[in-house]
């Protein structure tokens, strides 16, 4: 068995020994068992309890989950009937709503613990608790949880456990736990005055001064990589009739995710789908697909390329909301591309040429997914697999078969793509980048071009992002930079600090000579000491601050304090600082220059 197989099976036996604990502390006849499968970091499981566990509790279950382990009782397995499992469980009523919903005929496995707990299980558990002892586990939290994710159904109590092999994996794991509490976007946007959230609109971002020069600085880097790419920048109306998304097809698989407005129009008589007239979008793709078909193109046009920055909004429930990881307002890097079938695999690694530009210039590395037909599919499963086969044959080519994973299922309802995963400097990954390939929507809005033999055909759209959207890539870099961001992303590059009044004139000019070379730059005039004014500007992380006294002033210098060291470059001629400061927005620099040539 490979390492990350034993891992699963490992915390699952885990799993019941928790739930054996709970049972045996708060009384079998009081205790209510749900479900308990492993996770990347351990395993939970939720109950409902006669009263609500607390921290104090966690030591508690801790020692009786090691005293059950010292018993070394054996995991056993037992295939039994439906009706010898409903009889088995007949007062755990969430295993018997589990065991009803199983078809007929299914194979029903139930795991014994010793000769007193036994639990609905598909295993594979170990053989005996023994094997568990040497586990290090700790209670990590407990949080509410309803059953089956339905907000109208019973809320349960959900106890997380962490679990690895050695005391040693789990010291470095709440370790780097910890050091990502420490770099919480959700902290340290609001703490650098780069954006907000306000309850009168839920998971939709303010951004502030800092934060949306920042966001430009990012918006003016993609495009800029865009406009060298052959891509034209279009924009689109934010609210659009539903006959626009029915036609899409995105009426019958999102009406749910969207914000809706009324027909003011609709009486009791109304067809319930009529009942909505505008709706605000959700994705960019429909309107897209309108500028493409507002005109007859050639074969000799395409590729065309569009990219776009527009507003979307997506309706989601309350507690999925995420700072800016999950939203529901937010801009997509979005880029729809229309070509010959025979341009696809070309056009595929242009985007992938780009995409690796953009995650080098930040330092992040990602692997690759290719994602198929999905239950709910749209159109023709023969188009289905002539696009998963495109897909298949570009990758192999790129990676070679085997370089990328398959995820089975995991495609749009429109068609596969590919998905790129990104991994920060954590080891965290975070899907982002996204290549779909999508014969139905030029399908549905008959969309056409004049092929080189004077017939109609059909383009083919790849709908692609690199950051996934602005706002969550935002929110993941600005956790793998805990705030200190490159030079050229920064929001303000470098702080000005005179240390006396007499020495503002010659401050101002150098502020002036920043800003006019392209250089975020803030100066602080005011009365306040030096070292006030320094401790402002390293809060804010800013990654140069420059000090001007008697001498800057005599010798037309700058003195440099660098962000997150101790280390200060003294009497640097100004106009050498300042091209210092335009090479590394020149190259997006991923590091601060610390030295003078």
């Amino acid at each position: 068995m490979v390492k990350e197989e034993y891992l699963e099976v490992y915390r699952h036996s885990l799993a019941h020994i928790l739930a054996k604990a709970v049972m045996e502390i708060f009384g079998k006849e009081n205790v209510q068992i749900a479900i308990g499968p492993q996770i990347a970091d351990g395993f939970y499981y939720d109950f409902i309890l006669p009263r609500t566990v607390t921290k104090e509790d966690y030591k508690t279950i801790e020692n009786k989950m090691t005293e059950i382990l010292k018993r070394k009782e054996d995991f056993t397995v037992k295939e039994v009937s439906k009706e010898e499992a409903l009889k088995l469980f007949a007062d755990q009523k969430f295993k018997v709503e589990l065991i009803n919903d199983l078809p007929e005929g299914e194979k029903i496995t139930v795991y014994n613990t010793g000769d007193d707990f036994y639990d609905l299980c598909r295993g594979p558990h170990v053989p005996n608790a023994q094997e568990l002892l040497s586990a290090s586990f700790e209670i990590k939290s407990v949080s509410g949880a309803y059953w089956r994710g339905d907000e109208h159904r019973d809320m349960l109590q959900r106890i997380y456990v962490y679990a690895f092999p050695d005391k040693q994996q789990l010291k470095e794991h709440k370790k780097l736990i910890q050091e990502a509490l420490e770099r919480d976007h959700k902290k340290i946007g609001p703490a650098l005055d780069l954006f907000m959230f306000d309850e009168t609109a839920p998971g939709m971002p303010y951004w502030l001064p800092r934060g949306w020069k920042m966001f430009n600085a990012l918006l003016d880097y993609w495009r800029g990589i865009h406009d060298k790419k052959g891509y034209e920048e279009i924009a689109a109306p934010v609210v659009n009739s539903t006959v626009l998304w029915k036609t899409s097809g995105h009426w019958a698989h999102y009406k749910n995710n969207m914000f809706l407005m009324y027909n003011e129009e609709a009486d009791d008589n109304t067809d319930p789908d009529d009942i909505f007239k505008f709706a605000l979008k959700p994705m960019n793709c429909p309107n897209a697909m309108m500028v493409y078909r507002r005109k007859q193109h050639s074969y000799k046009d395409l590729p065309i390329r569009y990219n776009e920055t527009d507003l979307v909004h997506r309706k989601e429930k309350s507690g999925q909301l995420n700072g800016l990881f999950r939203v529901q307002l937010f801009r997509q890097d979005d880029c729809h591309l229309f070509v010959t079938e025979d341009q696809i695999g070309s056009e595929i690694k242009n985007i992938m040429s780009i995409a690796n530009d953009i995650y080098n210039t930040f330092g992040l590395t990602y692997r690759v997914e290719l994602s198929t037909r999905p239950e709910d599919f749209m159109g023709d499963i023969n188009v289905w697999n002539k696009a998963e086969e495109s897909l298949k044959n570009v990758l192999n080519e790129m990676f070679g078969e085997g370089g990328y994973e398959i995820n089975e299922g995991d495609g749009a309802f429109y068609g596969p793509k590919i998905d790129l995963k990104m991994k920060d400097c954590l080891g965290r990954e975070w899907q982002t980048g996204t290549i779909q390939l999508d014969f139905q929507l030029p399908k549905n809005f008959e969309l056409k071009y004049v092929a080189a033999d004077g017939s109609m055909k059909q383009p083919v759209v790849l709908h692609r992002a690199i950051f996934g959207s602005f706002e969550r890539f935002f929110g993941i870099i600005t956790e793998n930079f805990k705030g200190a961001f490159p030079f050229w992303l920064s929001p303000y590059q470098v702080g000005v600090v005179p240390i006396l009044p007499e020495h503002n004139e010659y401050a101002k000019e150098v502020a002036d000579l920043l800003d006019k070379a392209g250089v975020r730059v803030e100066a602080n005039y005011s009365d306040n000491n030096m070292n006030s004014k320094i401790k402002t500007f390293k809060n804010y992380k800013d990654p140069y601050i420059i000090v001007i006294g008697d001498k800057e002033v005599a010798e037309r210098t700058v003195s440099i304090n660098i962000r997150g060291t101790n280390k200060k470059l003294n009497n640097v001629p100004l106009e050498k600082f300042i091209e210092m400061c335009k090479q590394m927005n020149e190259t997006h620099s991923l590091d601060v220059i610390d030295t003078i040539d």
